[in-house]
């Protein structure tokens, strides 16, 4: 079982664990238009998912700069997604204030789809745990990182390098 913090603070995730060899769970989240996507929607290409609590924290905002970096030199065959609680118009605004054009945001704000079926809803706070999961074009996982301390960074370079090993 994952156990993160926040601030320090033990919280409650669901007793769900994804881990490297599963086939990626379905969820439904919201894109910025209010349209439903789930994981058949994503199909097809490697995929990034990287999720954090809201684009409003400098942190969360960080690892969203650093991944819309990196996505422009993955290549058409990988597509990145962030995916926090954020309200959808909250998400398109950081894209268009930040110009990250390069990753797709995705709200959980509805259901808790997503943080339920990988395992990264926070409980207490109805926010997402810092996560990282990487699934190639078979549905595969084939990376995860569930970060201990929330408001920590991921390790951006291993997350990078294991959508690289998928795209040689």
């Amino acid at each position: 079982m994952v156990q993160v913090t926040f601030h320090d603070n033990r919280v409650t995730l669901p007793n769900k664990e994804v881990k490297v060899g599963d086939q990626i769970p379905n969820f439904t989240v919201l894109d910025n238009d209010l349209n439903p996507v789930t994981a058949q929607d994503t199909a097809g290409k490697v995929r990034l998912f990287t999720v954090s609590p809201s684009l409003d924290t400098s942190v969360c905002s960080d690892q969203a700069k650093r991944f819309s970096k990196e996505a422009s030199t993955l290549g058409d065959d990988v597509a990145v997604y962030y995916v926090t609680c954020d309200l959808p118009f909250a998400q398109k605004r950081w894209v268009e204030v930040n110009e990250a054009k390069n990753l797709t945001t995705l709200s959980d704000h509805r259901d808790l789809s997503f943080g339920e079926a990988f395992g990264v809803t926070m409980q207490e706070l109805r926010l997402l745990a810092r996560s990282i999961f990487v699934v190639d074009e078979n549905d595969k996982v084939t990376y995860v990182e569930y970060v201990p301390e929330g408001t920590n960074h991921p390790n951006y370079d291993k997350a990078i390098e294991a959508v690289k090993e998928l795209t040689k």
